[in-house]
């Protein structure tokens, strides 16, 4: 439970908001004082300060426990409208309404002050650990790229006219490999960023998913040498009206992960269906999977793999899963039956018509 932000209400706010529900609680109990008693009619004022305690500073609630108190007297305890108590047993319990709402008001904003403490405390231990982390990823996964581009230039201009043109195609490719996962890492904290803000919002468009896969493989290929992409396009895909550019994000942290992520030479394989509703893409490979016990896990912020040397800041399928609830989908993980994994993306859309299309069901 979020604490309540009536506590940032100005002072003159607080005594008004809790001494009007004080009293428009006591205005329905008197309509209800014939049916349920004056001593019931106690205990709903008790409810009353206490939900007051809950919502504002101390000095608000123990006006509520007062004014509610002498409510009490005056309207609902013989004889009524009047501060005179008939019976000692009556008076008896006026004092113990008044000493138990105080204690009641007093206690439950305290509950709630430590409660809102320990929530900050956590807060505050949880930002310091997200920090840590992103601060480990960043020193390993921003450093790394930066010293390749460094070391090949430096060897280029010191070395460059004893260096072979196959000696500087290859440098050439070092830095540019580098530069695009330098590139990856910044975009991908930006987005964290964005995502976090609330600043994406979908831009639907109409958008040919052959084409944006095989769009999206030839970019990852640079850095996919030793594993083979299967795509096989089906002309007989309707055109999907969602937005082409977070679709295109997503796919490409899918497969940039296949790739960092699975033993060299395994097999990528991505698929793209529909049913009547949703726009459907598997990415499956045949490596090792992924641990039972750490699928739940992966979409997490800044979560890597344990016993993993693949690198990585742990933001690649957190934004996947947050790309994917923006434009109001979903995806998920399993491991196959025969080896590997595969993720499934289900994206909600409109289709054009096509009547060779043949509808599968989701």
């Amino acid at each position: 439970m979020n604490f309540p932000k009536t506590r940032n209400f100005s002072k003159a706010n607080q005594y008004f908001i809790s001494t009007l529900l004080i009293g428009v609680t006591a205005v329905i109990c008197f309509f209800l004082v014939g049916f349920i008693g004056y001593r019931t009619v106690s205990l709903i004022l008790l409810l009353s300060v206490s939900f007051n305690a809950i919502l504002f500073d101390l000095l608000p609630v123990m006006l509520s426990a007062l004014l509610s108190a002498l409510i009490l007297n005056f309207f609902f305890i013989p004889p009524i409208l009047t501060f005179y108590i008939g019976t000692p047993e009556d008076g008896l319990t006026f004092l113990l309404y008044f000493v138990i709402a105080l204690i009641n008001g007093a206690f439950t904003y305290k509950i709630k002050e430590f409660e809102r403490k320990t929530r900050d405390e956590e807060e505050k231990a949880n930002a310091i650990r997200l920090y840590t982390t992103l601060l480990n990823s960043l020193s390993h996964e921003l450093r790394t790229p930066i010293a390749t581009i460094i070391g090949a230039i430096d060897t280029i201009k010191d070395h460059n006219s004893r260096l072979t043109e196959s000696n500087k195609i290859e440098l050439y490719s070092e830095i540019e490999v580098a530069s695009l996962r330098l590139n990856r890492q910044v975009e991908n904290l930006l987005n964290m960023s964005r995502l976090e803000a609330g600043f994406i919002q979908p831009q639907k468009d109409w958008c040919d998913i052959n084409e944006l896969i095989s769009s999206v493989i030839s970019t990852e290929n640079i850095a996919a040498n030793p594993h083979p992409i299967e795509f096989t396009p089906d002309e007989s895909l309707p055109y999907f009206k969602l937005d082409g550019g977070l679709l295109e994000q997503i796919l490409s942290n899918l497969i940039h992960n296949a790739l960092q992520h699975t033993p060299e030479k395994t097999k990528i394989i991505i698929e793209a269906t529909s049913s009547n509703t949703h726009c459907i893409i598997g990415i499956s490979d045949n490596g090792n999977g992924f641990p039972p016990d750490e699928i739940g896990l992966v979409f997490n912020k800044f979560y890597r793999l344990k016993n993993t040397s693949g690198g990585g800041t742990g933001l690649g399928l957190s934004l996947v899963r947050g790309f994917a609830e923006v434009m109001g989908g979903e995806v998920n993980l399993n491991n196959q039956q025969g080896g590997g994994a595969k993720f499934t993306l289900k994206i909600p859309c409109e289709q054009s018509h096509n009547e060779s299309h043949n509808m599968d069901e989701v």
